[in-house]
């Protein structure tokens, strides 16, 4: 946890107004392993994809993937996968690789796992449930190795590499950076291989398994839905062991048959051959030819049914080595669980007892957005981040159990509006219909706000009350960045000429007659 500030500061903070509290919050530093943290856009979006919808794009690329063949499925320009399969190279992974077009509009990372969970359930027949166990260590497990082109090339097929390229292997930790440079790669142990069809021991490696632990919660449930998994691969490989094994038997058995029966149609030959060079008439020459070509393929049914033998006896070595490996990384990831969830447990008690605040930092100084956070008073560190980073104008305040903020970007499909954040999860709650000015400033007075909203094209003052409702708007136009003053008088604003206008609180009208020079 990171120091903010000294208490002596944190003791004038008031919760009624924050807009004065803004604190800088240091990088985040890995301590031995890759820190993975996804930024997200959390803000207002013009158009809501409905999740039908979003699910809808990986299962009808999906739909389309035959397993053993390499394929291209889907639109560059948005989403599609390549199916990069090569059965004639044995000694590495074959892969999916998704693709996220520069014309994507995805800008949440559970939004992208849903995309990916709806294809794998869609093209090998995975549960909602694993589908989505998979997707979260997908994620993560290209994230961690973003750009790591040869860790990649040590395990992949060329099939599967000359798709990547060494700056957009994987996936950035930021959305800004997913359209366009994106290559989601999905290590695939066997196609047609139910549950094991993707390699889950490859996207769960120690290094995303500790970059999994760095959260808050340490991704316990994701984790122990990935244990679960595993423990049902090994099941299903010691049984596919099993019945490769009772086949291995049984091909033994016919390989025993065949080599009798091949010594003895030998001997046969062998004795008809000599009976020949004794007695060489054209019949027993004849006779010492069929028999000897008999005993030839006699050793060639023997030959074959030796490496049908060998073959049932791999799959039944391979089979049963995987159901030990799957089984031993279960119960060495049971134990951890099991010792992360009780640190958990301790540190969730130990915060409810901390005195606790709610304040603004930093999330992008560049363009002054903010993010909310509940903070230990005592010693100034963050309990629990907002995942909304967009607040603007590092304002917001405190309205019973809610904060009101503007929040959003003015790009793509985002949105700016005027919306409420609950204190629990601290995630919005509702936001306003109309879309604000990206430098809108936010102005309370009791339990009415104030600032810029859209106004077919022009910039307005707009009233809201505490539920986002419009109450009002005013007559005239202004400045998108007018500064919005609370006066006895009325509310002083710039209009869009650039002077002063002294409106009515009652219904936003001009009170002035005169336009006086603002100067």
């Amino acid at each position: 946890m990171k120091k903010l500030f000294s208490f002596l500061f944190l003791s004038m903070i008031l919760l009624s107004g924050l807009s004065a509290l803004e604190v800088n919050e240091p990088e985040l530093k890995a301590t031995g392993s890759e820190t993975i943290e996804f930024i997200n856009y959390s803000g207002p979006h013009k158009v809501i994809d409905s999740l039908e919808a979003i699910k809808r794009i990986g299962s009808d690329m999906g739909k389309t993937i035959v397993p053993d063949k390499a394929s291209t499925t889907g639109n560059k320009n948005k989403y599609y996968v390549v199916h990069a399969v090569d059965p004639s190279e044995t000694s590495k992974l074959d892969a999916d690789i998704l693709f996220i077009g520069p014309d994507a509009t995805v800008d949440h990372i559970v939004n992208l796992r849903r995309i990916i969970s709806a294809y794998l359930s869609s093209a090998y027949g995975y549960t909602e449930k694993d589908a989505d166990t998979l997707a979260v260590f997908v994620t993560v497990y290209n994230a961690v190795y973003r750009g790591k082109y040869d860790v990649y090339e040590s395990k992949y097929k060329t099939a599967v590499m000359k798709n990547l390229s060494a700056s957009n292997c994987g996936l950035s930790t930021t959305y800004k950076e997913w359209p366009g440079k994106s290559e989601i790669v999905i290590p695939l142990y066997d196609v047609s291989g139910g549950l094991s069809t993707v390699d889950t021991s490859v996207i769960s490696d120690s290094k995303v398994v500790n970059s999994m632990q760095e959260d808050d919660d340490k991704n316990i449930d994701s984790r122990k839905d990935m244990v679960d998994l595993k423990e049902r691969e090994a099941e299903q490989a010691t049984d596919k062991a099993q019945n490769a094994q009772k086949k291995a038997s049984e091909e033994q058995k016919k390989l025993n048959e065949s080599k009798k029966e091949a010594t003895q149609a030998q001997k046969q030959a062998d004795t008809a051959k000599k009976e020949a060079e004794k007695n060489p008439t054209a019949e027993n020459k004849k006779a010492a030819e069929e028999a000897q070509a008999k005993a030839d393929e006699k050793k060639e049914e023997v030959k074959e049914q030796e490496k049908k033998t060998e073959e049932a006896k791999q799959e039944a070595t391979e089979q049963q080595s995987l159901a030990d490996k799957k089984q031993s990384e279960a119960q060495e990831e049971r134990k951890d669980i099991a010792k992360d969830q009780q640190e958990v447990q301790e540190k969730e008690a130990a915060e409810a007892k901390m005195p606790s605040e709610y304040g603004i930092i930093l999330s992008d100084e560049k363009a002054l957005l903010s993010r909310l956070v509940r903070f230990n008073t005592e010693t100034g560190e963050i309990i629990k981040k907002s995942p909304v980073t967009q607040i603007r104008n590092r304002t917001i305040y405190a309205i019973g159990n809610e904060f009101i903020a503007v929040a959003g970007e003015d790009a793509g499909n985002a949105a700016i509006k005027l919306v409420t954040i609950d204190q629990v999860n601290m995630e919005i709650t509702s936001e306003s219909n109309e879309t604000l000015a990206p430098d809108s400033v936010l102005v309370r007075d009791g339990n009415d706000f104030y600032c810029v909203i859209d106004d077919g094209g022009v910039w307005k003052v707009a009233k809201f009350d505490s539920n986002l409702i419009l109450k009002l708007k005013s007559d005239v136009n202004v400045k998108s960045s007018t500064p919005i003053t609370i006066t006895d008088s009325g509310v002083v604003i710039t209009d869009d000429g650039g002077r002063l206008r002294l409106l009515n609180k009652a219904d936003l009208k001009s009170i002035t007659q005169i336009e006086v020079d603002a100067k």
